[in-house]
């Protein structure tokens, strides 16, 4: 039996019915869980160390630099490789960095390095996760498209980005009580818990070759062919370009650490809960747009819900109340994965199969980018102005990225599929 027979096409849990892609999401979700415990305490870690924003900042830096430069690159390597097996070799190097941070926390670490030296070597370690990356992280979009049919590739997007979003909520929100509880030490061995665990799941999942034509290309050709698709696909072009721009100057939720010690003081748990409220407002807004799909003006609404990221940015930065605050960060969320559901599906129905790979690195080129230079950004903005003010200039840019782009590419505000 077909995989298109297996499931009918406007059931909205048509994907989860595919062995493969179930495997897959639970491998994907113990794996971002672990991952996303591991940055939210990085940030925290790292501030603690230093109480420096900037400290802060240099971490998206450190990741962002390998990440970009090998992006392209990555992109001809994942197109020529089996999917599997370089998911699986980029998972088991994640839980090699996680080691490497766990010695450095331990007795072993503290004693023998200072605060500087340690800050350094964590560092390092981002800095390897940023290589990582450039190959995972498209990777498993890839390997989305290679296990659904076409007709089903919408209904798989969603549950993918809901599933990587409840992985962020739960990551970021159970490692401020880990931390409270085991401490640093003990958080990274749930890390390595979890990856492991995820490693399992997805090496259940039966090879995916490269395709044959893809195989006798030479690389640069190759890497120059997927960067010519997306400048001349002018949906693609225009959604990425406008999730660079806005996220890079609305990335102020890297400051979370000062927020939740100096200005809110709720402390590691506190931390925490902040962390995770931008992803679950971004869960609800993709669970309930899996049952209830937008079939109309979607570009029109793109633009709308990065607009209103930016308004919930500006009031965050001005909040000095908790519950304020975190309903602010969970607006942001909810309007973040309306545009994130919008964006992925249009990468993913444009792109044609033989250059999936190509394509998905441009995109985690671009959102890579925006997140981790936001992150830099924001830590250089909080040491030249102060941080309440740099977030307040993130947000105020994000609106006037949004208001050129609704003036300036009217073909991205009229798209619709």
């Amino acid at each position: 039996m077909s995989k298109e027979q297996v499931v009918q096409k406007k059931d909205p849990f048509g994907a989860l019915k595919i062995s493969e892609f179930r495997n897959l999401m639970i491998g994907r979700f113990l794996f971002i869980m672990g991952l996303r415990m591991m940055g939210t305490l990085v940030g925290w870690w790292i501030y603690e160390l230093t109480n420096e924003p900037f400290a802060i900042g240099l971490i998206g830096l450190a990741e962002v630099i390998p990440a970009v430069s090998l992006a392209l690159y990555a992109g001809h390597v994942i197109d020529v490789s089996e999917k599997r097996k370089l998911i699986l070799k980029g998972v088991a190097l994640y839980w090699v960095c996680a080691i490497a941070l766990l010695v450095l926390s331990s007795n072993i670490g503290t004693g023998a390095f200072s605060n500087l030296q340690i800050a350094i070597g964590i560092y390092f370690v981002i800095f390897c996760t940023g290589i990582i990356r450039s190959f995972t992280g498209p990777s498993f979009g890839t390997l989305v498209g290679e296990i659904m049919p076409k007709d089903l590739l919408q209904n798989a997007t969603t549950w993918s980005q809901g599933i990587w979003l409840s992985a962020s909520v739960l990551g970021h929100a159970m490692v401020g009580f880990f931390i409270a509880g085991f401490g640093n030490t003990g958080s990274l061995w749930i890390v390595i818990g979890m990856v492991s665990i995820g490693f399992v799941f997805i090496s259940k999942i039966k090879p995916k070759p490269p395709h044959k034509q893809e195989t006798e290309q030479k690389t640069l050709e190759s890497v120059k062919e997927g960067i010519r698709f997306v400048v001349q696909t002018k949906e693609v072009l225009g959604a990425l370009s406008l999730d660079l721009f806005a996220v890079l100057f609305g990335g102020a939720v890297a400051m979370i650490p000062v927020f939740a010690k100096d200005i809110l003081k709720v402390g590691p748990i506190g931390f925490g809960w902040l962390n995770a409220a931008a992803d679950i407002g971004a869960i609800l807004i993709i669970f309930i747009i899996t049952i209830f799909p937008v079939h109309q003006q979607q570009g029109k609404k793109l633009l709308l819900a990065v607009g209103g990221f930016g308004v919930c940015i500006i009031v965050f930065a001005l909040s000095t109340n908790f519950w304020i605050s975190f309903a602010a960060l969970l607006m942001s969320g909810i309007l973040d994965g309306f545009s994130m559901i919008f964006r992925g599906t249009i990468v993913q129905l444009k792109t044609p199969d033989h250059m999936r790979g190509r394509v998905m690195s441009v995109n985690s080129m671009f959102i890579n980018s925006s997140n981790e230079l936001g992150q830099f950004e924001s830590g250089l903005a909080a040491r030249a102005m102060g941080v309440v003010p740099s977030v307040v200039f993130g947000g105020v840019m994000t609106l006037i990225v949004v208001t050129t782009t609704w003036f300036k590419a009217p073909s991205l505000r009229k798209i619709e599929y």
